[in-house]
């Protein structure tokens, strides 16, 4: 294995041991950073989701931004805007929050749509456009972006166009009581002093290098129709099943597919292999396509989710 699938592998290691029982949400962030994308992350306040990205930026050496969304922020909150400066008689662009390496769009859904939008440029098109100027963004920059489950009020749910622009849509839950006991002691630690150091220096160079090689990882013919069939199953369920026809109003785009694909590959990298197989498409899939199936009034109502279709495809999408 080259050095840099070790560092990264050691950084995955690291933050796994200061981020006790979110070791989904630390790998989905890595493979969501190493994928080129951007996470929308679902929890209950104090899961560690703001401590997860700023531990991730200060281990890489790279420049942080929290956003806090709230109902009075306005688009040039996140991107800047023009300042007049009077002793020099022009106008001088000052950069906004979202000019950063990582980004923490904190409770995203309390803004209105006309702030969420600002974030789509950005993630779309890694740039921003302010006085008909394009300003572009940083070679490493990754938005992610939570949402509360617990509270609706005052909220104001992501459309469906900006959702597709998430790579990945990660939930978390509460640590077991086991867990729980290992936050306490090591929350102590930190407050005396006992801090361990990471056991390699990684920085955005290395994140670059281990972009291209997880890319590089090979996906047979037979994984990669595997893996558009799933996708198609998604759009005509019904050729596998016919309840679930009644289930799904939209099913996945093609953006879905070039996701799966990424994910897939440094899923299987991460995993010190060279090639992709049918488990490392199970472990990313349901982060891919949960906010990419648009479920009926029908299947709201019987309280059906998309991890429900999702899961319900793979029993029956026969495997390679």
């Amino acid at each position: 294995m080259s050095e840099t699938y070790k560092k990264i592998v050691g950084l995955q290691k690291f933050m796994n041991s200061k981020i006790l029982g979110q070791e989904d949400l630390v790998d989905k962030l890595i493979i969501t950073m190493l994928a080129d994308g951007n996470a929308l992350v679902e929890g209950a306040p104090g899961l560690a989701k703001t401590k997860a990205i700023k531990t991730l930026s200060s281990l890489i050496k790279a420049d942080y931004n929290r956003i806090q969304f709230t109902p009075d922020l306005l688009p040039s909150d996140i991107t800047g805007s023009e300042i007049y400066i009077a002793a020099e008689g022009k106008f001088e662009f000052r950069k906004g929050p979202i000019f950063a390496n990582l980004v923490l769009a904190d409770e995203i859904n309390r803004a209105p749509a006309k702030v969420q939008s600002a974030l789509l440029e950005a993630m779309a098109e890694r740039q921003v456009s302010v006085g008909g100027k394009k300003y572009p963004l940083p070679k490493l920059f990754m938005v992610m972006a939570t949402q509360n489950p617990i509270e609706h009020e005052g909220t104001y749910n992501l459309p469906e166009a900006q959702l597709d622009r998430f790579l990945m849509y990660i939930k978390i839950n509460h640590p077991d009581a086991a867990t729980e006991k290992k936050i306490l002691k090591l929350v102590r630690g930190e407050i005396s002093g006992e801090d361990e150091k990471m056991p390699a220096e990684v920085d955005i160079d290395d994140i670059m290098k281990a972009r291209f090689e997880a890319l590089k990882v090979h996906m047979s013919e037979k994984i990669e129709e595997y893996l558009v069939q799933l996708i198609m199953a998604t759009r005509i369920p019904e050729k596998y099943n016919a309840a679930l026809k009644g289930y799904v109003t939209y099913g996945a785009s093609p953006r879905a597919t070039i996701a799966l694909d990424r994910c897939a590959k440094v899923h299987a990298w991460l995993k010190g292999k060279d090639f992709v197989s049918p488990e490392d498409i199970h472990k990313v899939i349901y982060d891919v396509l949960r906010h990419r199936i648009i479920l009926s009034f029908e299947a709201q109502a019987e309280g059906v989710t998309t991890d429900d279709v999702i899961s319900s495809l793979l029993k029956l999408v026969p495997l390679p």
